[in-house]
């Protein structure tokens, strides 16, 4: 906690310099999170995953969650998500308390200001690569859902693919469409969960190049769990959560150089 004080009454680039420099208040952080507790399941196999987590990310940031397996980064990607509610706790994004949301109220919030991408696809099979992308946007009133969906696939390279089944895409394209479902909303958030754990190196490489160029281009917030530290280090900042805990704020390798 004293950790992501200090990181927030500090100005960490110029730009923060200058604004305290001119009396104006600092910008918001676009996420934050103050003294998260999580637990999962219920009575004896009730587990505590997350430990009065604190963090603050600004906007535009590219975020590294890393730790070993069951340390509780993708748990702490959910809760930011709002997918998953803290037991205690706060989760403030884009300057909106979403732990004080209703159900319903959270499920609007959400698809309007914050992408998923799984490592799963989680596409319908019954559905074409544009009615996967264009429904949920029906679904939210957007009128001009199929014309979003289309531009967006095109976007991710399947342009002409738009009337593919899942069935009839390689693992790469079936990302491809994941990652323009996320898109389609235009949100200022993009959350990533192991994006490439389904898929072979090459493919999975070309998927990462994808998403940053996409995260840079659209100014959008990332925040992306991995275990793959090379791929941590061409994000912004690495957060490392052992055991529940965040145990390690720091630069990236790219972003210290």
């Amino acid at each position: 906690m004293d950790r992501v004080k200090m990181l927030l009454s500090v100005p960490q680039d110029k730009s923060e310099a200058k604004t305290a420099a001119s009396g104006l208040a600092p910008m918001k952080p676009v996420i934050e999170m103050k003294d998260v507790e999580l637990s999962l399941g219920a009575g004896a196999s009730r587990v505590h995953i997350l430990r009065g987590v604190s963090l603050a990310i600004k906007a535009g940031e590219a975020i590294g969650l890393v730790g070993p397996s069951g340390s509780g980064k993708s748990t702490l990607l959910m809760t930011a998500a709002g997918l998953e509610r803290p037991d205690s706790g706060s989760v403030t994004i884009t300057g909106e308390e979403i732990t004080r949301l209703s159900e319903d109220s959270l499920a609007t919030f959400r698809g309007k200001k914050i992408g998923i991408v799984f490592q799963a696809f989680h596409l319908i099979s019954t559905m074409t690569a544009l009615e996967n992308v264009a429904v949920p946007l029906e679904l939210a009133g957007e009128a001009d859902a199929f014309e979003r969906a289309a531009a967006e696939l095109t976007a991710v390279g399947l342009g002409a693919r738009l009337d593919h089944y899942p069935g009839q895409l390689s693992g790469g394209e079936q990302q491809r469409v994941a990652l323009a479902r996320a898109l389609a909303p235009r949100p200022a958030i993009l959350v990533a969960d192991e994006p490439t754990g389904n898929l072979d190196e090459t493919t999975g490489g070309e998927i990462i190049d994808l998403l940053f160029a996409l995260k840079r281009d659209r100014g959008m917030t990332l925040l992306l769990v991995t275990h793959d530290l090379d791929l941590a280090e061409r994000c912004d900042r690495i957060i490392r959560l052992k055991s529940g805990h965040v145990v390690e704020e720091r630069a990236s390798r790219l972003a210290a150089g």
